[in-house]
């Protein structure tokens, strides 16, 4: 059931085709047909470095977005993406051939222009055109993310320096927005595919210990699963599909690391991957595996009663199997499934039922709202390093008492969470309260927490040992700014202005 991007060497517009068939209507296929003909037209003078034609790239754009099921529009809109910006022919024109809505869409692509790297500002500043462009739309992105799978698919025929550069800003920007987004198989390709490029010494260890995995495993992980399958089935709960599911060489490697490299605490390097009709059938099945097999403390997760804040639900547990074996099992329904692969693009994706999978639209909103957020806060932002700090690392979810889900940077402190909920609640915090339990400040908070922050009215005002231990921009930029304010008035009361005469 995953879904797996392979580009074709040679590819061909019949490569799209065929996957376009597979759920598009004949008038779909056609436009199809000619927003191809258009584009390699318009390029038709045109070669890439590695000497290939150019319209190979934004063919192939258009082709990852297929494999994916995609929205006939967001696949012509690939398909023609490159054309306004690199050729002669106009956005009117297309307009005029292919309508509006792809226009716009091709409108935010060439608005986002290329990031590259030229100096801290002008690289925030691209950034800032690129929430802009997925503030108005998130199809925008969407695209983006295809285009660069094929540029880093591409980079041999690049210098050195080219090829870090551009699979460090996939590994650093483009891959944490995709995982914001709950786009699960675009942010696994962009970092598996700029790894190599950014840590090649670190990628031939890793694959050395998932390949050597692998081939003792393999086997063990095949009869494991006929056997559970054969259990499930006599409870009479239908299983969609069950398969293996080899993690993802660098999501192994961020593990390892964390973990000293010791290969013995990773329990996830191939977890079975339970595909069923229902979300009672998960529970049912997390309960069959649980009589089976021994799990192991601390390992059971339950996104489903608690999602992830990109969306995410599932079923995790990892359990002593038989002959000393430990396995990680997840559970969800196809829905879920398709949301954790797709993520918002999910919106736009196409079942077998050649039908648009139905996805809260609350998430479609959350996406953009975050968009917004960002721009904003880019607005005032010049520091590369907060950004990648504050905005694209892993997230966390922690509660108010009140039930409101308030979206952290992960290792986030109360007073991270203080700032978040209004600038004096921050400045006067005094205590934390986590899960019924009271905390020092400093203490990382983790998804689900539930937290309530106990304020001193008589407090003047936030602690300068703060600065050392919080996670977000929101609460540095208010700290220093009531530290700058007091200097100030300090400074004003030693040296008063002198009065005019």
């Amino acid at each position: 059931m995953n879904t797996e991007i392979i580009i074709p060497d040679k590819i061909t517009e019949n490569d799209l085709y065929k996957e376009l068939k597979k759920y598009c209507d004949r008038d779909d296929l056609e436009m199809a047909r000619l927003a191809y003909d258009f584009a390699a037209n318009a390029h038709k003078m045109q070669f890439r470095q590695s000497g290939e034609p150019y319209i190979k790239h934004p063919l192939s754009t258009a082709y990852i977005l297929s494999l994916l099921k995609i929205d006939i529009n967001i696949v012509i809109a690939s398909l023609l993406h490159d054309v306004p910006e690199d050729t002669d022919v106009t956005l009117e024109e297309i307009e005029q051939n292919f309508g509006k809505d792809i226009a716009n869409m091709i409108q935010g692509i060439t608005k986002l222009g290329a990031l590259k790297y030229r100096g801290v500002e002008r690289y925030i500043e691209n950034l800032r055109k690129m929430f802009i462009a997925m503030a108005e739309d998130i199809r925008v992105m969407i695209i983006k993310f295809a285009d660069r799978i094929h540029n880093l698919n591409t980079l041999a025929s690049m210098p050195a320096n080219k090829k870090y550069r551009i699979a460090l800003e996939s590994l650093e920007i483009y891959a944490p927005i995709a995982n914001r987004l709950g786009i699960g198989e675009f942010k696994g390709q962009l970092e598996d595919l700029s790894f190599p490029h950014v840590f090649p010494e670190d990628y031939k260890r890793v694959r050395d210990i998932s390949d050597s995995f692998m081939s003792v495993e393999k086997g063990y992980l095949d009869k494991t699963m006929q056997f559970l399958k054969k259990q499930i089935r006599a409870t009479g709960i239908k299983i969609i599909d069950i398969h293996g599911r080899k993690k993802r060489l660098f999501s192994l490697y961020l593990k390892l690391k964390q973990r000293n490299w010791d290969t013995e605490q990773i329990y996830d390097i191939v977890a079975v991957r339970i595909l069923v009709s229902s979300v009672s059938d998960c529970y049912a099945v997390l309960g069959i595996i649980h009589n089976l097999w021994r799990p192991l403390k601390g390992r059971i997760k339950d996104y489903i009663s608690q999602p992830k804040p990109n969306g995410y639900k599932s079923l995790h547990t990892t359990v002593f199997c038989d002959e000393g074996h430990i396995v990680e099992f997840q559970i969800r329904t196809m829905e879920m499934h398709e949301a954790a692969e797709f993520g918002i693009a999910a919106h736009w994706h196409y079942h077998e039922n050649k039908k648009p999978v139905k996805i809260n639209q609350k998430n479609v909103a959350w996406a953009q709202e975050l968009a917004k957020i960002q721009k904003d806060v880019l607005n005032n932002l010049s520091d590369l390093d907060v950004l990648k700090i504050d905005f694209f690392q892993n997230r966390i979810f922690v509660f108010t008492p009140q039930g409101d889900v308030i979206d952290l940077p992960e290792n986030a402190t109360p007073v991270d969470f203080a700032y978040q909920i209004h600038t004096e609640i921050g400045n006067k915090c005094n205590s934390a309260i986590v899960n019924d339990n009271i905390v020092s400040l400093d203490t990382p908070l983790k998804s689900g927490d539930v937290v309530e922050i106990t304020v001193d009215k008589n407090r003047k005002g936030p602690s300068r040992d703060w600065l050392s231990f919080i996670k977000t921009n929101t609460a540095r930029q208010h700290i220093k700014h009531y530290l700058n304010a007091q200097k100030k008035n300090w400074l004003s009361s030693v040296w008063p202005m002198p009065r005019k005469k």
